[in-house]
This record gives C-alpha cells, sequence and structure tokens, in this order.
C-alpha cells in the first residue's frame, strides 16, 4: 500500500509542477502543444479547444509542458519567444514556484494538528566536556546554530552535529535570552552513559515543547519550509564538500523505499500518513530547489539562459540563437539521465545489499 501510495506522491508532485508551467504559460498567452504526465507511450490523451492535447503516459517518472517557441525561433504569435524577459522567468520558474506551495500547503495542514511546538534542546554534557557553566554549554540551553546553519524545527540540530566538519564546530545556543557562541569544537573521546567510550562532540540532545496556539501553529509551518529547503542546500553543500558521496543520494526507487519503510514502520496508521506527508512535502521542495539550480535542462538553466541573453543583448545587441541553446539543454538531458540511471542503480544494488 506505502508503495502505492508512494508513486501516488510522484505522480501528483510532477503534475503540480508542470502544472504550474501550463498555467502561467496560458496567463502569459504562449501557445501550449502538449499538457504530459509522465513519460513513455500514452495510455490516455485528448485535444482541448485551444488546441493543446492533454496525455497522460505510462511511466510515472516524468512530464511535460510543450511550448511553441521553447526549443527553437518561431514567429508563432503565441511564441514563447515572443514573450519579454520577466514573462519568460515567471513560466519556467512557476513549475518549482508551484512545488513550493504544494509542500508548504501540506506542512500547514500538518502544523494545524500539533499540540506543542518542539525545539531542540542541550539535555546532558558528557562528564569529560571541557566547555561547561556560564560561559560554555548547559543543560536547557537551547540550539541556535550549527556552523552557522540556523536551526529551525527539531531534528535540524542533531543532522548538522552529524555531519559538522571535522576541523571544529561552532555551536550557538540561547539562555535565558542570552546568545552564546562555542567555536572549534573537536570531536574526541566521550564515556557514554552506559560507561562505554565513543567519538564525538560529547552533547547529548532531546526537545523542548511550548503549548502551540494558532500563531505558534502558523509558525511552526513557515520554519518547517524554511527548514526544508535549507536541508536542500545543506545537502548539496555537502555533496560538493565532500560531505556525503554521490552513491549516497537516492533516486526514484530510494525514495519510494524510504517512503514505504517510514509507513512499514509507523505504529498505527494515522502516524504512517502523517510520517509520509511530511516526506512528501520535503520531496516537493527538494523539486523545487533543484529545479532552480542554474544547469542546462533545469528551470533554472533555462533562467540562466534568459540572463545571458539579456545582458549579451545590452552589450552587443546579440543573443544566443535558440537552436544552440537547445543543443546544450539536449546534453544537459543526457548527462541527468545518465546521474539519474546511475543514482536508480545503486538504490537497486542497495536493495540486495
Amino acid at each position: 500500500m506505502y508503495i502505492l501510495i508512494a508513486i501516488l506522491i510522484f505522480g501528483l508532485l510532477i503534475a503540480v509542477h508542470e502544472l504550474g508551467h501550463f498555467l502561467a504559460a496560458r496567463l502569459c498567452g504562449v501557445t501550449v502543444h502538449e499538457f504530459s504526465i509522465g513519460m513513455g507511450p500514452a495510455i490516455w490523451q485528448r485535444e482541448g479547444k485551444s488546441g493543446t492535447k492533454y496525455a497522460l503516459r505510462a511511466l510515472p517518472i516524468g512530464g511535460f509542458c510543450a511550448l511553441e517557441g521553447e526549443e527553437e525561433d518561431s514567429d508563432d504569435p503565441g511564441s514563447l519567444n515572443n514573450r519579454g524577459f520577466f514573462q519568460k522567468v515567471f513560466i519556467f520558474a512557476a513549475g518549482a514556484g508551484m512545488n513550493l506551495v504544494a509542500g508548504a500547503l501540506i506542512l500547514l495542514c500538518l502544523s494545524m494538528s500539533i499540540q506543542a511546538v518542539p525545539t531542540d534542546q542541550i539535555i546532558g554534557l558528557a562528564p569529560e566536556f571541557p566547555y561547561q557553566g556560564e560561559d560554555g554549554l548547559m543543560p536547557g540551553d537551547v540550539i541556535y546554530k550549527v556552523d552557522g546553519w540556523r536551526v529551525r524545527i527539531a531534528g535540524d540540530a542533531r543532522t548538522f552535529i552529524a555531519y559538522a566538519r571535522d576541523g571544529g564546530m561552532d555551536i550557538e545556543v540561547i539562555r535565558d535570552g542570552r546568545h552564546i557562541l562555542l567555536q572549534g569544537l573537536e570531536r574526541r573521546s566521550y564515556t557514554g552513559d552506559d560507561g562505554k567510550s565513543y567519538t564525538g562532540f560529547g552533547i547529548y540532545l532531546g526537545y523542548t515543547y511550548r503549548e502551540a496556539g494558532l500563531a505558534d501553529k502558523l509558525g511552526y509551518a513557515w520554519d518547517s519550509a524554511v527548514s526544508y529547503v535549507q536541508t536542500v542546500w545543506f545537502s548539496l553543500y555537502q555533496l560538493l564538500s565532500g560531505g556525503v558521496s554521490v552513491s549516497e543520494l537516492n533516486g526514484p526507487v530510494g525514495i519510494v523505499t524510504t517512503i514505504n519503510e517510514v509507513g512499514a514502520q509507523s505504529p498505527t496508521l494515522r502516524a504512517a500518513l502523517v510520517n509520509i506527508a511530511s516526506l512528501a512535502a520535503l520531496i516537493a521542495v527538494n523539486l523545487a530547489v533543484m529545479n532552480l539550480l542554474p544547469l542546462p535542462a533545469l528551470d533554472g538553466g533555462k533562467i540562466f539562459f534568459l540572463v545571458v541573453n539579456a545582458l549579451l543583448y545590452l552589450l552587443c545587441k546579440r543573443q544566443i540563437p535558440a537552436r544552440y541553446e537547445g543543443y546544450v539543454h539536449l546534453v544537459g538531458l543526457a548527462l541527468l539521465m545518465a546521474l539519474m540511471v546511475f543514482v536508480t542503480f545503486q538504490d537497486v544494488a542497495r536493495l540486495f545489499a
């Protein structure tokens, strides 16, 4: 059942993304040749009154919104290339915008059901921890930042501390309204509660709770959305800095597996649905941020070319021909597909490991 839910989530998020492009294009008067959900052979299609072909395709791994003048120059009045700079940016960014809205709405619905807002807090320190006291860390301190990354929702601190840099971790806490910053904390050997030694920072984390009124719930939904965006940037930073390797990335198979595990390990059906919904919001935000990266074949890559063309036109009254830009996006798409195949292979290999 959870695998089917995961596939449905993918399909819905893709549909929402492409719907954003479609609505923005129609709003700007751009001709839409096809609005398709999924890839591969069509299992259902029909043509609308405007001439747009609507299609549902067999493979729930993508989708597209085919616009007049997107791939090459066109003299058609409804061509994308005949629209202004800001209209083009609006159309290209609308898909990611719709994913962000979808993620935010999911988080808003989830936050309405909470009774108390949890916050990351230090609940104890190892006996050997050298910076205890008024000018250091104390149990009850609320964690504000780790290595400059803002702790917005419960669980953020654990993630940031787990991937803290080897050269020393900076941690900022709040105590009685006062901010305290400790810099350069190193991993070392500490004694755990079980009497055994371990390597870490000697900080024991837990949660503090405050009763949630309407304003708290709305604030928690906002903090959750911002935290999810930050999580994507943090993951990209770890990937580029070598904190994680490409082999650790999850593709569609890995994400479906994760959703299935989250559902199966939840104590009740309601808890499973809540956890899966939270994960769906994270995936929606992830899709939005990743699509806005300035890489060929992605929406961000197309916006990047718009900016480059605008600068070229200002400087020398020339622009990159649409067909050459199309070649760059085609190469980028091939590379992204190759990465997807590699990540999918890793996902399958982990399943049978």
